[in-house]
């Protein structure tokens, strides 16, 4: 035997990079991020600027803006306007009447906490078919 000795190694495998250690500093990183931003109240951008709103007619201008009505939502699902409970026709009926002495009246719904979703719906469904297209539903939350 007179050749060479050829040995046949093996080519080292290259490494496998790994994704779960980055994955976890994602996770971190995003966490991180979540607890320390700060968030934007987006209900008090308005939706159109002054520009964007159509100019006063001469017949609008020498009249007063339009007064704004407040109905309150109870725990019971009761609408309150003024302190005293309202049925959904009695208060479609007084919607009717202001909006027949002012057009442009604002109606504003106050639901309380504890108030079921179901009864801002029915008040905001009695609300829009008495006609009013100047309508807001206004959520107060206790903060620190």
């Amino acid at each position: 035997m007179s050749g060479e000795l050829v040995l046949n190694r093996r080519k080292p495998t290259r490494p496998l990079i790994s994704l779960v250690p980055m994955i976890d500093v994602m996770l971190i990183l995003l966490v991180f991020f979540m607890v320390t931003s700060t968030y934007l109240n987006l209900d008090m951008i308005p939706a159109l600027s002054k520009q964007d709103r159509e100019p006063l007619s001469d017949a609008t201008e020498g009249r007063q803006p339009a007064g704004a009505m407040l109905i309150r939502i109870g725990a019971d699902g009761a609408a309150y306007f003024q302190g005293r409970p309202f049925e959904q026709d009695a208060l479609a009926q007084m919607l009717a009447n202001r909006l027949a002495a002012e057009p442009a009246v604002q109606v504003i719904i106050l639901p309380t906490g504890s108030a079921r979703m179901q009864a801002l719906v029915s008040v905001m469904d009695t609300v829009t078919t008495a006609g009013v297209t100047n309508m807001r539903v206004v959520r107060l939350e206790a903060r620190p």
